[in-house]
């Protein structure tokens, strides 16, 4: 149980359902009730493929290339990192992602599926939560329908956009994507020293 709260924080973290509400709110300005419910659910299942093919072939892409899995594990902490520090310094996801919104076409694959739900820190956490050295098959199971319960979650805060929205408002949005990110970065943190403790077999 422990393991499975831990893994539905840490894919809290990547994601950001709440993070989403502001690019959501921005990719679907002007569209009414039912474009808005189709718009929400056509970039949940989009990224949940996304992040379900990380999950099934993002190690055996490592493998064809020759990358060991603690190498990646230490490179795709350092880049958590570094994702986590722009969530916490820079930026903010509602404002910078809003910003990507209000310069495209509106769609719901382009910015909202990716990078706003399945971002770069999701898809690498979907390859290192699914390690076939480190976890079991039920594990990696799990950890999927972990990472689809916080879909799932992004979708109810999505179609309960407005509300969420007028309720913490941008300001909250980015409060909670800073905190998101402080929690990030201490996940890197233990990713890269496990990975360089594997890689070198301390």
């Amino acid at each position: 149980m422990e393991a499975l709260i831990s893994t539905f924080v840490f894919f809290f973290a990547v994601i950001d359902p709440i993070g989403t509400v502001p690019v959501f709110l921005a990719v679907t300005r002007g569209y009414d009730a039912r474009d808005k419910r189709q718009t929400a659910l056509i970039a949940v299942l989009v990224s949940a493929g996304v992040l379900l093919f990380f999950v099934v072939a993002g190690e055996f892409i490592l493998k064809a290339i020759d990358i060991p899995l603690p190498a990646f594990q230490t490179a795709g902490g350092l880049v958590l990192f570094l994702f986590a520090m722009t969530m916490i310094f820079g930026e903010g996801k509602p404002e910078g992602e809003v910003r990507i919104a209000k310069k495209t076409s509106e769609t719901a694959i382009f910015p909202l599926a990716v990078p706003s739900i399945a971002s770069p820190g999701a898809m690498l956490a979907a390859v290192l939560l699914t390690e076939n050295s480190r976890y079991s098959i039920l594990e990696q199971v799990l950890t999927s329908l972990t990472m689809l319960v916080v879909l799932f979650i992004t979708l109810l805060l999505m179609l309960a956009a407005s509300p969420v929205h007028r309720l913490i408002g941008d300001s909250g949005a980015s409060i909670i994507s800073r905190v998101m990110g402080l929690i990030l970065a201490s996940v890197a943190t233990a990713s890269v020293m496990a990975g360089i403790k594997a890689y070198f077999g301390l």
